[in-house]
């Protein structure tokens, strides 16, 4: 017989939190909890594929208690300490979670972040790359280094068509 949701118990529970209603201190509340948790990146850049808009900037979470908890134990907690919407679900895999909070299986949205950040950065050495990916965007580090060669090539490329540039300027100049 399946349980009616609010009677579900699991001791790992997936929320949401948007930017727009979120206190500000809400990592200090979380913290507060002293229960562990994860939170993705805010995913600011998710679209909505019905309307083609972006949805509001949001961030996934996940609540690891020790013991079992009722969907409306989680979901009053959430919506009374983060002013987040009541809905929570339970988590079966926390690996999948991670790959979704970091959208690991939509590799398009992965290139498309990393290229934005490469072709923005001016950046041409593939080390360089790296530490700034690394500093600065270090969700993305892993799924740079599964796609080092792609990156790589694609700086050598960047590079080449500029010295290509100078070398027909100066030819062409003279």
């Amino acid at each position: 017989m399946k349980q009616k949701k609010k009677e579900q118990r699991s001791n790992k529970w997936a929320f949401l939190i948007y930017q727009e209603s979120v206190p500000e201190d809400y990592l200090n509340l979380l913290e507060e909890l002293h229960v562990p948790f994860i939170l993705s990146p805010w995913h600011d850049k998710d679209v909505n594929r019905t309307t083609g808009e972006f949805k509001k900037p949001h961030k996934h979470g996940v609540f690891f208690f020790e013991s079992l908890k009722s969907y409306s134990q989680v979901s009053e907690l959430i919506s009374d300490k983060l002013n987040s919407p009541e809905h929570v679900e339970v988590v079966m895999s926390p690996k999948g979670m991670y790959d979704y909070f970091t959208h690991a299986e939509n590799n398009e949205d992965l290139l498309n972040q990393v290229y934005e950040v490469m072709r923005d950065s001016g950046i041409k050495e593939f080390a360089d790359f790296t530490d700034l990916i690394a500093k600065q965007f270090p969700d993305l580090l892993y799924f740079v280094f599964s796609k080092s060669y792609f990156f790589k090539i694609y700086l050598d490329s960047k590079r080449y068509i500029e010295i290509k540039q100078k070398d027909d300027e100066d030819n062409h100049g003279k």
